[in-house]
């Protein structure tokens, strides 16, 4: 008997009967909650090089992939835009090792951060982003994901100016549509390719991934 462990805590995924449906106790968590960021990779990428120690298996330039979990998303998203801001980026240039820094409201701000930085302020760039707030929805499943960021900048912003036209003229709420987010290959005006984003309009939201959109809307607005 003396060798004999109290059970702490019962095991297994299955949530008890005894344990009430809901949320209690987590109604300030949604603004405190790491959000990931989506990106698409590029060729130069660290993620797609296999002798960087950023590299991630499988990786290959047009897929996105989710920055917390590393998770390879395909080059095909379909998305709901649920709310939409124009930030001030800070990142790590990638002579300096690359790296988001942080996210400010203004350009003053951002500069700011960059001060505020230990390394000397040429390590870094500050970048006007269009961020989507949205949810991503696994053709296969149905299921919607919990929200991430998509940043648009740089040639991506003119991009995002035109889904904004694109969402705001189909009328309702923003998180009112279903969107499809693909890789296209551009080329510059010097001649060389780079690998851009593709929206198109799938549809109206069905009913309870509105509801779905609606509800993460409402906690981040």
């Amino acid at each position: 008997m003396a060798n004999e462990k109290t059970q702490l805590a019962l095991t297994g995924s299955n949530v008890p009967d005894y344990i009430k449906p809901g949320n209690r106790g987590n109604e300030n968590v949604a603004t405190a909650l790491a959000i990931p960021r989506i990106k698409q990779l590029q060729k130069m990428s660290d993620e797609v090089d296999k002798h960087h120690p950023k590299y991630v298996e499988g990786a290959d330039p047009g897929m996105f992939i989710n920055s917390i979990s590393n998770e390879l998303l395909g080059d095909v998203l379909y998305v709901i835009s649920v709310n939409f801001k124009t930030e001030h980026v800070v990142w790590r240039t990638r002579e300096a090792g690359g790296g988001y820094i942080g996210t400010a409201d203004t350009a003053a701000a951002a500069n700011a951060l960059v001060e505020e930085q230990e390394d000397s302020p040429d390590k870094f760039q500050v970048s006007e982003t269009h961020s989507h707030l949205m949810m991503i929805k696994d053709p296969e499943t149905g299921v919607l994901s919990l929200p991430a960021i998509f940043d648009f900048a740089n040639s991506k912003l003119s991009v995002s100016k035109n889904w904004n036209t694109q969402i705001t003229s189909k009328g309702g709420d923003r998180f009112a549509g279903l969107w499809k987010l693909s890789t296209v290959s551009v080329e510059n005006r010097a001649g060389a390719t780079y690998l851009n984003i593709k929206i198109d309009w799938e549809g109206w939201a069905q009913e309870e991934d509105y509801k779905a959109a609606e509800a993460v809307y409402e906690s981040h607005a």
